[in-house]
């Protein structure tokens, strides 16, 4: 983490990451700054990085993807040529919602949501296992969610907890 961040500046992170609609209004209430120290500060957090976009996060069953799946990937030959076509593959495929190179026994980790089972399988006997990069397709169908990304822990260096607490 960045030394010239302050707790005000890890308080404003903190209040974007969980809701990036907020107004300079509502933000400086919430950390006692007011609305033109927080823009200046939120707009220097944006320019340095800090803050790559504000998105929307929409409700995958609502939209009809009622099946989240983890599958490993491991790669038919270890070379620069096939990890880059593998990648060029998964980039290319709107289902799946991220990916992760792994170091141990698998190459890669996909996080996938799809409509079910039949567009499973189709995913991974069309896309996947026929694709030149690829070896081998384990899949584990996603039972129950503990826990989804909510965001980053912001907190000051060497604190463990985001309350400054250890």
């Amino acid at each position: 983490m960045d030394e010239q961040l302050d707790k005000l500046d890890l308080r404003l992170l903190q209040e974007l990451q969980r809701d990036g609609r907020l107004t300079n209004n509502e933000l400086g209430d919430r950390i006692a700054l007011s609305p033109s120290q927080c823009s200046r500060r939120r707009t220097r957090l944006e320019a340095e990085g800090y803050i790559r976009s504000y998105r929307a996060y929409l409700d995958r069953e609502k939209l009809g993807l009622d099946m989240l799946v983890v599958i490993s990937v491991t790669l038919a030959t270890h070379n620069r040529d096939n990890a880059r076509r593998f990648s060029q593959l998964i980039n290319g495929l709107p289902e799946v919602l991220e990916a992760y190179a792994l170091t141990g026994e698998m190459d890669y980790h996909l996080k996938v949501a799809t409509r079910g089972l039949a567009d499973l399988s189709k995913f991974v006997n069309d896309v996947l296992l026929p694709h030149e990069s690829v070896q081998h397709v384990k899949t584990s169908i996603v039972l129950d969610t503990l826990k989804t990304f909510e965001g980053f822990p912001v907190r000051m260096p060497g604190s463990w907890h985001g309350d400054g607490t250890r």
